[in-house]
């Protein structure tokens, strides 16, 4: 085991944990932010995997997952916005410390791979890991303010 896998596993269990700890308790605006939460663990940690076992096809699937994860929030928030209307889930505290490991670790790896084609990869990564985690939470928490609901 190296230091990449290392991190993967850290980054799993601590982010994977809290996700299933949300997802298992509570009333659904925790477990929408969790569901939303697991996708900003498992894409950072596929990025480390895919360093540690010099596998790049991890990092394929840590862009599809960065791509479809807020996809997938921003259903939940269409779908469930009568039962959300009452009790809109705010982890903004969560939201910027999951974006700030996810822009960590692309930096990281980014210096590790040198300019070039992987390191464009990592950064179109990150840059839909962050934004579209902080667009499905904002989105979640209500919506952006001058924009009216369908």
């Amino acid at each position: 085991m190296n230091g990449w896998i290392l991190a993967a596993t850290v980054l799993l269990a601590a982010g994977g944990g809290a996700a299933l700890w949300g997802v298992a308790t509570g009333p659904l605006s925790r477990r929408v932010i969790a569901q939303n939460l697991s996708t900003t663990a498992v894409c950072p940690s596929l990025l480390l995997l895919a360093q540690g076992y010099g596998r790049t096809s991890y990092v394929d699937l840590a862009l599809l997952l960065a791509l479809l994860g807020p996809v997938g929030t921003l259903v939940f928030a269409r779908l469930l916005a009568d039962d959300l209307a009452g009790d809109r889930p705010a982890a903004w505290a969560l939201t910027w410390t999951a974006a700030g490991v996810g822009a960590v670790v692309v930096l990281v790896l980014c210096a590790v791979a040198g300019p070039g084609r992987a390191m464009v990869k990592l950064l179109v990564i990150g840059a839909l890991l962050i934004g579209g985690n902080v667009v499905a939470s904002r989105a979640l928490s209500g919506g952006f303010r001058g924009v009216r609901g369908g």
